[in-house]
């Protein structure tokens, strides 16, 4: 006779493990839960009482700031006192007498060149001043005839016509020469000698430094071209960008507080004298210039400087600057949530003030605020991450 293949002791057996199994496989898929609700809880961080009194909560206010920004700019020379000096004849330069960087005074001599149409200016200059001559005599011997009866009055009105003519083109070679460069010193030699020179100077026409220099000995110069620039730096400019979100706090003659790091950080005071109308498409930014006395010539161009521009003061939500934590090259503060949790929270901040920063986006007011021990609490965060 066969044995039946389920019998009730082995069916009571079969669902008995299928039980056990059951239930294991129940366990395994429970247990990762407690660690996932964990990780979503990071920015949370929770402490006992007694670590809770090392920290300091405040309610977030509305506060009296003043409208300052901080950008950064570099000092050049005034434009308007800035004159860029070049021949006024062509010609080839026989000799350069300053360098860049040299102080000049207005009227001296930065270079000489040798021209040739120099040489014919003076040529014209002689025969009209000999025909002046010969005219003046005309005029003095139709005058006699006149009175001897001997010429009608017409021809002494030619001669006077003759005359003013011939002292109008002397006047203007005269004066052509001295826009060539020919001092009234070497117009008169020329006059008195017929002393002729193929050399002419360029002259400085206004007092300052050398800044730029694009001659050498030897070198055809043309009118026009820019040899010299020649720069008054008693006055100079900070020119610096300023975000666009902040164009609205800056206006003419406002006062600026400026910081030169490469002078032992020392400040000058400034004005603004120009506002751009433009924004940089590229750096969304717009040129803010500033005027600053130098009379000692301190400030040298180029030189780096920050711009502290202060406006009116301002009403606006602020956190104190001990209550903010850096991560992730963002601003955070620590909200208080309830007694003993603390959530770390991103904020926009504008810039600092009186140990104040204004807060732009992230918090509201009354908002409850670690404003002391931030730092600490923020360890005690990433402590319990790790752990």
């Amino acid at each position: 006779m066969k044995t039946p293949l389920f019998t009730p002791q082995r069916l009571s057996t079969c669902l008995l493990l299928c039980g056990v199994l059951v239930l294991s496989a129940c366990d395994r898929a429970k247990a990762p839960a407690a660690p996932a609700a964990a990780r979503t809880d990071a920015s949370v961080v929770r402490v006992t009482p007694e670590m809770a009194r090392n920290f300091k909560v405040a309610s977030l206010a509305i506060e009296t700031l003043d409208s300052s920004q901080e950008i950064t700019g570099r000092i050049e020379a005034n434009d308007q006192w800035v004159t860029r000096i070049g021949a006024s004849v062509t010609g080839r330069v026989t000799e350069v007498l300053v360098d860049v960087g040299h102080r000049v005074s207005a009227g001296q001599v930065l270079a000489q060149l040798s021209s040739p149409e120099l040489t014919q200016a003076q040529l014209n200059y002689l025969r009209a001043h000999a025909a002046t001559s010969l005219a003046e005599r005309a005029v003095d011997r139709a005058r006699q005839l006149i009175q001897a009866d001997v010429i009608g009055s017409a021809e002494l009105q030619r001669r006077e016509s003759e005359l003013s003519i011939a002292r109008a083109e002397w006047r203007a070679a005269t004066d052509q020469l001295r826009l060539l460069g020919l001092s009234d010193a070497a117009i008169e030699r020329l006059r008195e000698k017929g002393q002729l020179s193929s050399v002419t100077n360029i002259m400085a026409t206004r007092s300052g430094v050398v800044v730029e220099r694009k001659v050498s000995t030897g070198q055809v110069a043309q009118p026009g071209d820019p040899l010299f620039t020649v720069a008054d730096l008693s006055r100079v400019w900070v020119v610096g960008a300023l975000p666009e979100q902040a164009a609205a706090s800056v206006q003419l003659d406002q006062q600026v507080d400026i910081e030169v790091p490469a002078l032992g950080s020392r400040h000058f005071n400034g004005k603004v004298v120009f506002v751009s109308d433009t924004i940089h498409p590229e750096t969304r930014t717009l040129t803010v210039r500033t005027q600053v006395d130098n009379p000692k010539g301190t400030l040298k161009p180029q030189m780096l400087a920050t711009l502290r521009i202060t406006g009116q003061p301002m009403q606006q939500l602020a956190v104190p600057e001990a209550a903010v934590v850096r991560e992730n090259d963002r601003d955070h503060v620590y909200v208080q949530t309830a007694p003993g949790q603390f959530k770390l929270t991103p904020v926009t901040l504008g810039n600092s003030s009186r140990g104040l920063r204004a807060v732009q986006q992230g918090l509201n007011e009354g908002a409850q605020v670690v404003v002391e021990g931030a730092f600490h609490l923020n360890n005690e965060r990433k402590r319990a991450e790790l752990e």
